[in-house]
C-alpha cells in the first residue's frame, strides 16, 4: 500500500515512490511517495495559513476530534499493529500495545486541553503596583513541525500530533523514513474526521533535504524532534529562534543494591533491557550491581535474559523481533566484539540470524570500555560491579545523556538519595528505567534533550503564555 501525501486536506498522487522493506521477511510491505523540498515549503505555506483558522476554532471541537480518532483508532487497532510489524519488524503484541497506548495518549490530550486555563494575577501585591484586571492565558504557536524516529512510528507522533492539534495548531509531519504507511495511516483518520479543522494537518516524507527546509523556514514556531544526538544538533544549530522540543535518546542505567529483590529485579531487567530488540532511548543498557550480590543477580540475569523468544514478528509469543536494519546488526556486533577485547566477558555469547540479534548479557564491564560510554541501541547490557551505593551514584551520573535512571532497594534513605542526586530526567524506584506512562512529563538533561513530551506538558510546550492587564 502506498503512503500518500499530504498538502493540508489535500491527499497528493507523487511521481515516484520508495519501497519499505520488512526487516524480518525482506518483503516488500509499503511504499512512500517520494517529496522535494518544494513539498516541505508548499506544507509549511498551506499550515501557515491554516493555522489562522485553527486558531478560532473551540475547544470543545478540537477536543471532539481527538475523541473521534480515539475511536477510529479502536476500529483500525489490527490493522494498524500488523502495520508497525511490516514496516519496523516490532512483535505483533507489542504493536498492538502500542496501539493501545496511542489511543491513550490522544484520548488524554482531548481530556487535559478541556482543563488546561490560565490564572488571576494579583498586580496590587506590590508596592509598584495597582489594582487591575489582570490574567494570563494560553493560545497556540501556530505551526508545529513533528519529526518523529522508527522505534515507536505510531505512538510518538501521537505524542506531537494530538496535543499540537488540541492546542489550536496547524502542523508539518515528517515521519520516519522506515514507517511512512503508519504515519500515513494515522494522518488519515484525522483529516477525514468529521471534525476535522481543514488543512491544518500536511504530511511529507524524506531525509536531510526535506528536514532542513522543515527546521530552517521562519514559518514554524515549534519544532519537535525525537531521534540522534547528531540530528539534534543540527537542528539546535539551524532552527532560528523558535521553540524547540529534543528526545534525543540516553544511556539508562540502574543499581542493584544488597536490599533488593533480587529475582524481581533480574526480570524487570531482563525485560527493560530486551524489549524492542533494546532498540528503545531509555533501553536499559548498565547495571550497577552491589558486589555483595553480583554473582547471584548475574547469573539471574542470564537466565532470565535466556528464556526470552527470539523470532518471527509475527508470532504472538515473540518477545524480539529483528534490529532495524543490516547496519543496526553490525553495529551492535562491532559493541559486542569491541568490550570482549577489552576484557568483557559474555555470560550469554553473541548471536545473530539474518536480523534477529539474541540478548547477549555482557559481564565484567569497566567504565573505560565503549560499550557503557555511548548509546547501543541493541539488544546489549553491560554488568558493572560497584561496592556502594556512593560509587553507582558517581558511575551512573559520569554519561553526557541523562534520560531515565532507576535503583532497586528496600532502604527508604537510598531511595530519598537516588531522587535528588542522580542526574536524570526521570526516576524509578524498584522497576526498570525503561518504564513509562504515556501522562508522565518525559524528557531528560544533558545530551538527552531539551522540554518534555506528555499531553499536558507537551501542549504547554505548544502554546504562548499571552498575559493581559485591563486598567
Amino acid at each position: 500500500m502506498r503512503a500518500n501525501i499530504y498538502l493540508g486536506s489535500q491527499e497528493i498522487i507523487a511521481k515516484d515512490y520508495v519501497q519499505r522493506i520488512n526487516p524480518y521477511s525482506a518483503k516488500v510491505v509499503s511504499e512512500a511517495a517520494l517529496c522535494s523540498a518544494d513539498d516541505a515549503k508548499k506544507a509549511l505555506f498551506i499550515a501557515k495559513e491554516a493555522a489562522r483558522e485553527a486558531k478560532k476554532s473551540t475547544i470543545s471541537q478540537r477536543c471532539n476530534w481527538l475523541l473521534d480518532v480515539a475511536k477510529k483508532l479502536k476500529d483500525a487497532k489490527e490493522d494498524l499493529a500488523k502495520t508497525i510489524t511490516d514496516e519496523v519488524g516490532k512483535p505483533i503484541t507489542f504493536a498492538r500495545i502500542e496501539v493501545d497506548r496511542c489511543i491513550e495518549t490522544v484520548t488524554l490530550s482531548a481530556e487535559i486541553m478541556r482543563s488546561m486555563h490560565g490564572e488571576t494575577i494579583n498586580t496590587d501585591a506590590m508596592p509598584s503596583g495597582k489594582k487591575t484586571t489582570a490574567f494570563f492565558t494560553r493560545v497556540p504557536v501556530g505551526v508545529v513541525v513533528a519529526i518523529t524516529p522508527f522505534n515507536f512510528p505510531l505512538n510518538l507522533v501521537a505524542h506531537k500530533l494530538a496535543p499540537a492539534l488540541v492546542a489550536g495548531n496547524a502542523v508539518v509531519l515528517k515521519p520516519t523514513p522506515e514507517a511512512p504507511l503508519t504515519a500515513y495511516k494515522f494522518a488519515k483518520l484525522f483529516i477525514e474526521s468529521e471534525y476535522a479543522i481543514k488543512d491544518v494537518i500536511s504530511l511529507v516524507y524524506g531525509d536531510a533535504e526535506v528536514g532542513n527546509i522543515l527546521v530552517t523556514s521562519e514559518i514554524p514556531r515549534v519544532i519537535s524532534f525525537t531521534g540522534s544526538v547528531a540530528v539534534g544538533n543540527i537542528i539546535t544549530k539551524n532552527a532560528g529562534i523558535k521553540k524547540i522540543s529534543l528526545e534525543l535518546g540516553g544511556n539508562a542505567a540502574t543499581y542493584i543494591d544488597e536490599s533488593a529483590d533480587l529475582d524481581l529485579a533480574a526480570s524487570r531487567c531482563a525485560i527493560g533491557a530486551f524489549v524492542n530488540s533494546g532498540q528503545v532511548c531509555i533501553s536499559l543498557q548498565r547495571i550497577y550491581v552491589n558486589a555483595k550480590i553480583y554473582d547471584e543477580f548475574a547469573s539471574k540475569m542470564a537466565f532470565e535474559s535466556k528464556n526470552l523468544v527470539v523470532g518471527s514478528p509475527y508470532n504472538d509469543d515473540t518477545f524480539m523481533g529483528p534490529l532495524i536494519d543490516d547496519e543496526a546488526c553490525s553495529r551492535a556486533m562491532h559493541w559486542v566484539e569491541s568490550a570482549i577485547e577489552e576484557g568483557a566477558v559474555p555470560m550469554l555469547a553473541p548471536r545473530v540470524e539474518g536480523r534477529l540479534f539474541y540478548p547477549c548479557v555482557m559481564a565484567d564491564v569497566r567504565d573505560d570500555m565503549s560499550i557503557v560510554c555511548e548509546e547501543v541501541f541493541a539488544p546489549i547490557v553491560s554488568l558493572i560491579k560497584v561496592d556502594n551505593f556512593d560509587e553507582a551514584i558517581t558511575k551512573m551520573n559520569n554519561s553526557p545523556y541523562g534520560l531515565q535512571f532507576s535503583v532497586f532497594t528496600n532502604d527508604l534513605k537510598l531511595t530519598q538519595r537516588a531522587i535528588y542526586e542522580l542526574d536524570a530526567g526521570g526516576i524509578v524506584i524498584n522497576d526498570m528505567p525503561t518504564l513509562r506512562f504515556d501522562i508522565q512529563p518525559y524528557g531528560g538533561v544533558k545530551l538527552s534533550g531539551v522540554g518534555r513530551e506528555g499531553p499536558k506538558f507537551a501542549i504547554e510546550e505548544m502554546s504562548e503564555i499571552k498575559s493581559v492587564v485591563i486598567c
